[in-house]
């Protein structure tokens, strides 16, 4: 997919819709992605402990089952841009919606172990495309003037998906009277929170008939006239739509198409520059945040505490990570993104260390462990402080951080390979967890409170500031 990261053009700068309301809709259907993605990403952790038990797997097997969503997610996100150049960001969407639509179904009606693993992989591919296609989209249409706080649309929705996703986990699990396996309808209690996934999928689906196309997209295949039409709609009737899209055709004819081989000529293969982007998103993962999404319940169940409290410590964890977002969207241009990232680092290796030493008091074996009273009130406590910590600093700071440090004549490939970085290192991370808990949930911790730390020294010494740069100040 052709960069979006543009300067706006002359005329386009003081451009404001008629209708605001009419643009925010588009944008708030667009980041219907984002909120598949989050929801996604959360939905089966109220699965996990019935999975196991359901197909008699072992941690190692269950890692797979629930990882394999990431590497659909990384195939969906690398064929997204292509296929959006060639058929429209819209049909892309509808693909995406029909994916999830198909896994969700999927999902609840498994066979074994292994075509659950396939649905979720298939689910993943709707996943990555739909995570790729918002904000191109979103940065597409919007007007320059309201182009960022529209962008944050994208992250609010995934924090947002989360959050709704263990409610959802929460009242099914209720219905089941806090059993995963428990019957409702003729089918467990874990079938019905993969299967409700359907109902955001098909609403994504059918939000993206109601919404126009790109006039990026429409420009590219020779549509000009449809181009102007949304041109007017999203960036009001006083802007002299012929020459915005005159101005659009311009810069898409003087883009530089980026490539792998654009990438290479540093000392260690990439450029210094495209090391750091990928050690910025390794990091974001390997401090373990998807653990805590993934495998809450399983986590506090594991400790002594029942479902049905382990969902609402979940949910609980959710609604931080919604004020963290905030947090950071308020912050990241005020403070800036290099100081927010190192107070995010600190906060967490102290929250995760916290945690480590809480789990350390764990007692019991089987299905028969628990904390004591004081160290469970901290494990809980440090586990929000961590998920805070993460969602007000990494969570947003990142994202920023890669759409700003590429030069102009690398970021499309840069953030590709940053972005495939980042799903490898959330798919190792989410794979390895069942057996690194059965082996030590403290040991777990520290390993993650390390690197952590180690993020640090990283962002002290190589991450530049961003903050009030153009983008081609950054090279």
């Amino acid at each position: 997919m052709t960069s979006t990261a543009q300067p706006p053009q002359p005329g386009a700068r003081e451009a404001h819709p008629d209708h605001l309301g009419h643009v925010i809709f588009i944008t708030a259907a667009a980041a219907m992605g984002g909120f598949l993605f989050g929801y996604d990403s959360s939905v089966i952790n109220g699965a996990t402990v019935a999975i196991q038990d359901r197909f008699d797997v072992n941690a190692d097997t269950l890692g797979w089952i629930i990882a394999t969503a990431l590497l659909g997610c990384a195939v969906g996100a690398a064929v997204a841009g292509r296929v959006a150049d060639r058929i429209g960001r819209i049909r892309v969407m509808q693909i995406a919606a029909f994916l999830f639509a198909v896994s969700a179904i999927g999902s609840a009606l498994p066979f074994a172990a292994w075509d659950l693993t396939m649905w979720r992989f298939i689910g993943g591919l709707g996943i990555g495309m739909a995570s790729v296609i918002g904000p191109a989209y979103i940065a597409e249409v919007a007007p320059p003037a309201y182009r960022g706080r529209l962008a944050a649309f994208q992250q609010a929705a995934i924090v947002i998906g989360i959050a709704v996703s263990q409610l959802v986990n929460w009242g099914i699990l209720n219905m089941a009277d806090g059993d995963q396996r428990g019957k409702l309808g003729g089918l467990e209690a874990w079938q019905w929170m993969l299967g409700v996934m359907v109902i955001p999928a098909v609403l994504y689906g059918l939000l993206s008939f109601a919404i126009p196309e790109s006039p990026r997209f429409l420009i590219s295949v020779g549509r000009q006239a449809e181009a102007k039409k949304v041109l007017t709609e999203v960036e009001g009737s006083t802007v002299d739509v012929d020459t915005r899209a005159a101005e659009i055709e311009t810069a898409m004819r003087r883009e530089h198409q980026s490539t792998f081989k654009d990438l290479l000529g540093g000392r260690f293969g990439f450029l210094p520059i495209v090391w750091i982007g990928i050690f910025l998103s390794v990091f974001q993962q390997l401090v373990g945040i998807n653990v805590i999404f993934y495998y809450s319940n399983q986590l506090w169940q594991s400790i002594g505490h029942d479902p049905s409290s382990s969902f609402l410590y979940s949910f609980e964890t959710s609604i931080v990570n919604i004020v963290g977002t905030v947090i950071a969207m308020i912050f990241v241009d005020r403070i800036g993104r290099k100081p927010l990232a190192l107070i995010g680092s600190a906060g967490m290796a102290v929250a995760l260390f916290t945690m480590a030493w809480a789990f350390s008091y764990r007692s019991g074996s089987g299905d028969d462990v628990s904390l004591p009273h004081g160290q469970g009130l901290v494990a809980i406590i440090a586990a929000n402080a961590f998920v805070l910590f993460f969602a007000l600093s990494w969570g947003v700071v990142v994202w920023v951080l890669l759409g700003e440090i590429f030069p102009n004549r690398i970021r499309a490939a840069a953030l590709g390979v940053a972005a495939s970085a980042q799903w490898l290192a959330n798919f190792a991370i989410t794979k390895t967890f069942p057996s690194m808990s059965e082996w030590s949930l403290t040991g777990s911790y520290i390993i993650y409170g390390a690197f952590a730390a180690l993020s640090i020294p990283f962002v002290a010494k190589f991450v530049k500031e961003t903050k009030g740069k153009t983008l081609e100040e950054m090279g």
